[in-house]
């Protein structure tokens, strides 16, 4: 069974250099031990080798069985830039990733890296990457400077997302208020990402945004937060507020089987559960390699256990990738 995995990290060495020059929204730090860091609001990752040398991430990946990455930048992002300064990181990151994928084209795909504080700008930039250099589709946040995904702001990207046949990638991010979620224990990391992923997921589908874009094609990150455990309160909230009750053209069900899922992280409980309300057609392996939180060793392995015909386990492993991708064999 082919593996690909939708959901890990490379910091293409531009955009590293351009933070370094100018950047307001990060900084790098080299330790004692030889060991860089990037910094932004509220919490910073450990730069792996990995994160930069596609020999290294291949070797990795040849390690873990895993056929093939569709690569992302991750936070920072560059929406936290001045806009002029956010699209031209924008351009030298996608630049960056389409190299590595023109080199290694049998093991890598890519999605773009957006200037959303620009909505326009980074609707063209997507058209960019997708039509000139062959990335599939595109990377955003749970919120992008503080604003949710449903705001109308960014429609312009959805609209071009959608007549491109691209896939969007929601990634997640600390939280607006991050007041109770100090670095000290890293808990941006563990809890505010997944209560990131379960408000944007949420909010997509009860304000109508899905409705909005039907073509749209969002794969939610970290299995959408706790959004499969919660979503038989939130179809009930359906039925009985006023304020959710006949909004939205379709019953919950629906929009549940209108996102694609991530598996970060992978657990045993989450991937499961997410198969039941949303079909084995829309999960997708993931490791989010190679931050120290992610696993490539053992990103496929709850998939590989799960008590399901072998057919539906090649198509979460890597055949709906292929498919949604236009991967070819």
């Amino acid at each position: 069974m082919r593996v690909i995995d939708v959901h890990n990290h490379f910091y293409p060495e531009p955009f590293l250099s351009g933070i370094e020059e100018r950047s307001r929204a990060a900084s790098l730090s080299v330790g004692a031990d030889g060991e860089r860091r990037i910094h932004y609001s509220g919490d910073y990752s450990v730069i792996d080798e990995a994160h930069t040398n596609p020999a290294k991430r291949i070797a990795d990946m040849d390690r873990a069985g895993v056929d093939m990455q569709v690569l992302s930048l991750t936070v920072p992002g560059v929406h936290g830039e001045e806009p002029e300064r956010g699209i031209e990181l924008a351009q030298l990151t996608n630049d960056g990733l389409a190299d590595v994928c023109r080199d290694h084209p049998d093991r890598f795909r890519a999605f773009a890296t957006l200037p959303t504080q620009s909505p326009e700008a980074a609707a063209r930039e997507l058209e960019r990457a997708v039509r000139d250099l062959g990335l599939v589709g595109a990377m955003i946040f749970s919120n992008l400077n503080g604003y949710p995904l449903d705001d109308q702001r960014f429609f312009p990207i959805y609209e071009a997302a959608e007549d491109l046949g691209a896939a969007l990638l929601v990634h997640p991010i600390a939280p607006p208020s991050i007041d109770n979620l100090t670095d000290d224990m890293r808990l941006v990391a563990v809890l505010g990402f997944p209560i990131e992923m379960t408000v944007a997921s949420t909010r997509l589908i009860l304000t109508g945004t899905l409705d909005r874009f039907p073509n749209l094609t969002f794969i939610m990150g970290q299995l959408a937060g706790a959004l499969p455990m919660l979503a038989e309160r939130v179809g009930r909230g359906m039925e009985i507020y006023p304020e959710l009750m006949g909004r939205l053209e379709h019953p919950l069900d629906h929009y549940l089987r209108r996102f694609y899922y991530d598996t970060v992280p992978y657990g045993r409980i989450g991937t499961p559960l997410t198969y039941e309300i949303a079909g084995p057609d829309r999960i997708l392996v993931a490791s989010d390699h190679p931050h120290q939180i992610g696993s490539l060793d053992q990103c496929a392995d709850v998939i590989r256990g799960m008590d399901v015909p072998e057919s539906e386990k090649a198509m979460m492993l890597g055949g709906n990738a292929m498919e949604l991708f236009g991967i070819q064999a």
